[in-house]
Formats: C-alpha cells, structure tokens, sequence
C-alpha cells in the first residue's frame, strides 16, 4: 500500500479501492484516499437495518431454526391448528425444502449449525407437551434421548456437542435448565425467574436468556456454566420473540408478542441498545446467526416472511471546495 501525503500534514493511506464494509471494521474513521473513485473516504459508525429475505416455502408461526445468516434450518411450527414436520435451508437467497421431522411439533427450539442440528421439545397434537430431541446430519433427522422434563418453548443455545435448553411451559412455566453433551440430557441449576416463549444466545458454557412470559417480560439472566445470575434488564417487553447470538455478550432480541412489536434490541455483555426496527410488528417467529448477521423467518399468523439484519460501516466521501 502507497501514503498519500501533502506538502504538510499527516500521512494517509492511498488504496485502489475502498476498505470492507463489513462490521466490525479497524479502519472505522481513518481517512485514506481511493484513487478509483478519486475522492478522500472514511467509514462511518457501523449501523445496523432489516431487508427483506427469500420468503419460507411453508409459512408458518412458533417454529424452530438454528444455523447462520446464509446457512440456517427452519423446521416444525404450525399452519392454524395443523402442526408441521417440514424443514427448510436457507442459503442466503431463498428457502430449500430438505427431509422432514420425524414428528410433527410447533413451539420447537433449535441449536446447533445447518449440518449438524438439535431440534428440542415442543407440542405435538393436539396439544400435548413432549420432551423429544431430534438429531439432523446434514440429510435427515433422527430421535436421540429425550430432555428429562417434558415443556414448550423455552429457548436453546449452543452446539450438537454441548448444548444447552431452559426455561419453558410444563404448565407451569419453568426455570429448569438441561444440558446436552453430545449423548443425552442432564438437569443443572434453574434460572432465577420461571418463564416460557423467551430467546437468548451465547453457548453451553456461557449463555444469556432474555424476555419471556412471567413478570414484565424484560428480565435477562447470564449463564457461567454452574449457575444464573440476573443481569441488565432489556428496553422493552419482549414475548415470542426473535433472538440470535453466539456469544453471551454479543445478543440481538427482535420482534415479539407485547403490542406486537417491531423493536429490536442489542446487547453488548453490559447494557441494552434499541437499534433498528423489523419492517412489521410481529411475534412467533424464529432467529438465528449472530448479533450483526441475524436472522428472522415466520411469524403469526403463518407468515412465510424472512428478514436478513446486518449491521454494516458506510462509506462516506470527503467534500472538498
């Protein structure tokens, strides 16, 4: 790389082109002159905004997904009262229909990548809680063992290694947590506060749950791998809402139950930041990838709606006169 300099003054850099826009960014605020657009340029403070996606195959609400921004299942939920087994991949494009569920379940929570999959608990009909774990290998899917409690919607995070899945409707609404190990599930301590229909993020050994039916709905809860701990509460209600993550200080929570609501909401391991709306207020959908490449598909009622949100450094010209 060439410095452009003046007579006085400090050196800049001199590119052919402009650096990545991609967030985060170390060249965030540092000038340099591109010579293909013939212009001084600096990026901006990265923000982040929803566009919209290929749409699912099957619309669908209360369904579950894992995976990342260009590489995500969805799979299970319901049409109505009709409850599905359908899987679908998404490419970063559209929505392609791969093998199905081995039983057909809605309030499903999934973790794990787009090869190698855990789809956990749920409802089968008519409205039965079950504790069934299913395995996915990239081809099909195959039931493993079962959580030991029995309940719906409560959230999952981490890998088909060393997973972990808490929270949920019994009924009552719980805060039992279980951790998965590649082989089966094992109870480990509760959370603080019972809850159901919440989301989160992080891994098995270090993981946020956030929002949920049961008390206001902005309650959040950090894991250590041995207990939880009560932490900094969200902006607003979140209920059956989004979230993506794959790290405990790196979240994003979107959409939910409370209005319904288009409000989307980023943590950063100490507080709560509203960032960019959803294009609709929505709930009972599912989020996946990471806290600056994230994910939306579905909502009620039986939407086929995806959105993609990233979080990006613009490119700013320096005027000159």
């Amino acid at each position: 790389m060439a410095t452009f300099k003046v007579t006085k003054g400090t050196p800049v850099a001199f590119r052919d082109s402009a650096y990545p826009t991609a967030s985060p960014s170390p060249q965030e605020g540092e000038l340099f002159y591109n010579s293909s657009a013939g212009a001084f340029q600096f990026l901006g403070v990265a923000t982040g905004a929803w566009a919209s996606g290929g749409n699912l195959n099957t619309g669908r609400h209360n369904l579950g997904s894992n995976g990342t921004q260009t590489a995500a299942l969805a799979f299970g939920g319901q049409v109505g009262t009709t409850f599905k087994v359908e899987t679908e991949l998404y490419n970063g494009t559209g929505w392609t229909e791969l093998n199905d569920l081995n039983a057909a379940r809605s309030y499903v929570r999934g973790l794990g990548t787009s090869t190698a999959a855990l789809c956990v608990a749920g409802v089968t009909p008519p409205a039965t809680r079950v504790a069934v774990t299913e395995s996915w290998n990239g081809t099909s899917w195959t039931e493993v063992n079962d959580l030991n409690q029995v309940r719906r919607s409560g959230h999952a995070i981490g890998t088909t290694a060393a997973g972990l899945y808490f929270a949920g409707n019994i009924p009552p609404n719980t805060g039992k947590a279980e951790s998965w190990n590649g082989t089966s599930w094992t109870e480990v301590n509760d959370l603080n506060t019972a809850r159901d229909a919440l989301g989160g993020g992080g891994t098995a050994a270090l993981g946020l749950a956030a929002g949920g039916q049961t008390g206001p709905g902005i309650q959040v809860e950090s894991w250590d791998g041995t207990s939880w701990t009560e932490t900094t509460d969200m902006n607003s209600q979140k209920v059956s809402h989004g979230s993506a993550g794959l790290t405990q200080d790196a979240v994003l929570v979107f959409g939910g139950e409370i209005a319904p609501t288009n409000l989307t909401e980023q943590w950063n391991g100490t507080s709560w930041t509203e960032v960019g709306d959803m294009a609709a207020g929505t709930y009972g959908l599912t989020g996946t990838g990471t806290s600056t490449l994230a994910l939306a598909a579905g909502r009620n009622p039986n939407s086929a709606a995806t959105e993609e949100w990233t979080i990006a450094h613009p490119l700013k010209t320096v005027t000159t006169s």
